[in-house]
This record gives structure tokens, C-alpha cells and sequence, in this order.
């Protein structure tokens, strides 16, 4: 079959999550101004976080938690019956649970776990899933759908274990799912994996109890939360307007460069993963004839021809 080159329309609709704070409001905010013949659609669990939004006939808000089946359902529905279409769609809304993994153990913990999955990963799979199912049925129009991970979704530090699970399942879902989308659908699907933002995300963090066992200041998470509050180092990180300017540009070269699986946004992001993808490879180097001793020839072959990799 042939494939129309990919192209976004003129007037693209944007289905933005998260857009009360940080890189979402800087990304909404971006659209509506600087093009403002782009139709947007922006979200946030309060509506009257997005009153910073012009009032346009392009620009619709709408309230979203994307942790309630019932919100998305509901959000699509009324985008579709607005706009008619998603052209572009990025997965942003998320926090990090932060705190003594151990601690998760107890009824309250648990809850706060299952939360913390349901808002940074089900919430995203099922909006990806929504787009996608409209994308493909645009006879090769098709959409570009991003999902901001983080660098936390390849990397991770101690004190936010659920955190790091619900990114790491990100970019597995969105991995996956990328090798199964039919080339003529003309869907571009993608990561953007930031590294640490100046953003509302700090004070948004949510709390596991402290657990017995893990007192004193000095323990690997309370030295990571120094660093995370620390008010002189957060100086130091990336703007939410610069990510929000790279992410436009990303959707408005994909026409001509294509799309990466994985978008790395800032300097920590980049040199930190390149360091922990060069560890992994030594451990792997390191580990090759154990791997290959306990296997027969031919295995890794047929892998490759089954379309693995």
C-alpha cells in the first residue's frame, strides 16, 4: 500500500494534558500566542488553573483527570465534537510519589502507589489509545502523539521507585505500541524525556510516610530530597518555555526529519543517561558469555528475523 507523506494540517488541533503548571502551561500558552491558527485544546484537573488562556474560538479548556476513565472518555468526546479531530497529542499531566518505598507496604501507601501508576501511566495508555484510534481512521492523515516521560524513565534515583515504575512502563507502552502502528496511518508516535525542570512538579510532590528503619538525614532518599529542595541548585534547571519552544519544534519538523523514539530535553538528561547507557553496556559486555553459554545457535538469529529489534 502506498503511504501519503505525513503533513500536519494547517490549522492542527493540539490535545494537551496537564496544562495548569510547568512545561504543559508554557506548551498551551506557546500555542495560543505565538500560533494562534493553531486550534488547542488544553486540560487540567481545575479548570480555573487555565483562566491564563486567551479566549479564542481555537482555544478550548477543559477540565481532565486523566487517573478517571470516566474524565478521559469525557474530554475526548467533547474535543471531538468541538474540533472534529486530534492532530497532535501530548501525554504531559503526571507527579512523582516520593519517600521510602517500604513505607508503601501500609493500606494508605498501597493507595498512594496504585495512584501514582494510575495518573503517570493508565491515564497516558489510555489517552494514547483514544488518539490513536482516531488518528488511524483519517485515511493517512494521521497525528503525532508524544508522551513526556522523563529521564527517570531510563535512569533512576532513590526515594521515588513508583515513580520511576509508572515512567519506565511510559516508554515500554510507547515503545511497543509504535511497532504496531501500520505505516499508512501515517501516526508518529514518541517520547520527550526532560531532564529536572523549574516547575510547580517539586511542590506538587506527593508523600509515602517515613518508615522505621529509615531514619536520619543522612539516607540516600532524604539526600536526593535536599537536592530536589534545595532552592539555589533548582536555578540551575531547565526553563519550562525552552521545552515547551523544543517540543513545537519537534511536531513541526517531524513532516521533515521524521520523529525519534526518544526526544532527551536538557543538558542533565542527556549527559546523565549517556553515562548510565555507557554502564549498562559494560555490564553487558561483562555478562556476554554467561549469556551465551546457557543459549543455542541460532537463537539470537531468528530473534532478529521475528522483528525483536
Amino acid at each position: 500500500m502506498t503511504t501519503t507523506p505525513f503533513s500536519l494540517p494547517p490549522s492542527p488541533v493540539w490535545f494537551i494534558t496537564g496544562c495548569s503548571s510547568g512545561i504543559g502551561r508554557s506548551l498551551a500558552h506557546l500555542i495560543s500566542t505565538v500560533h494562534p491558527t493553531h486550534r488547542l485544546v488544553a486540560t487540567a484537573r481545575n479548570l480555573s488553573s487555565l483562566s491564563y488562556l486567551p479566549q479564542s474560538n481555537n482555544t478550548l479548556p477543559l477540565p481532565l483527570d486523566v487517573s478517571s476513565p470516566t474524565s478521559i472518555t469525557t474530554a475526548i468526546t467533547t474535543t471531538l465534537s468541538h474540533f472534529g479531530n486530534i492532530d497532535i497529542l501530548v501525554n504531559n499531566a503526571g507527579y512523582m510519589l516520593l519517600g521510602d518505598t517500604e513505607s508503601s507496604l501500609t493500606p494508605a501507601g498501597t493507595a498512594l502507589a496504585h495512584e501514582q501508576l494510575e495518573t503517570n501511566f493508565w491515564g497516558p495508555a489510555s489517552l494514547t489509545l483514544h488518539a490513536l484510534k482516531q488518528m488511524r481512521k483519517k485515511t493517512g492523515n494521521g497525528g503525532v502523539i508524544l508522551n513526556v516521560a522523563s529521564m527517570g524513565g531510563r535512569l533512576t534515583v532513590p526515594g521515588a521507585a513508583y515513580y520511576h515504575a509508572s515512567k519506565f512502563a511510559l516508554e515500554g507502552f510507547t515503545d511497543a505500541l509504535a511497532k504496531e502502528i501500520r505505516p499508512e496511518w501515517n501516526v508518529k508516535l514518541g517520547i520527550i524525556e526532560p531532564g529536572v525542570v523549574k516547575t510547580a512538579f517539586v511542590t506538587g510532590v506527593r508523600r509515602l510516610e517515613d518508615c522505621e528503619g529509615y531514619e536520619g538525614g543522612d539516607t540516600p532518599r532524604k539526600v536526593m530530597e535536599g537536592f530536589m529542595e534545595d532552592e539555589e541548585k533548582q536555578q540551575l534547571w531547565s526553563e519550562p518555555g525552552k521545552l515547551a519552544e523544543e517540543i513545537v519544534r519537534v511536531v513541526l519538523e517531524v513532516e521533515e526529519r521524521g520523529l525519534a523514539m526518544r526526544t532527551v530535553l536538557g543538558p542533565d538528561a542527556w549527559g546523565l543517561l549517556r553515562t548510565e547507557l555507557g554502564r549498562q553496556m559494560e555490564e553487558l559486555e561483562q555478562g556476554k558469555e554467561r549469556a551465551v553459554r546457557v543459549g543455542k545457535e541460532g537463537q539470537l538469529e531468528e530473534m532478529v528475523k521475528a522483528g525483536f529489534i
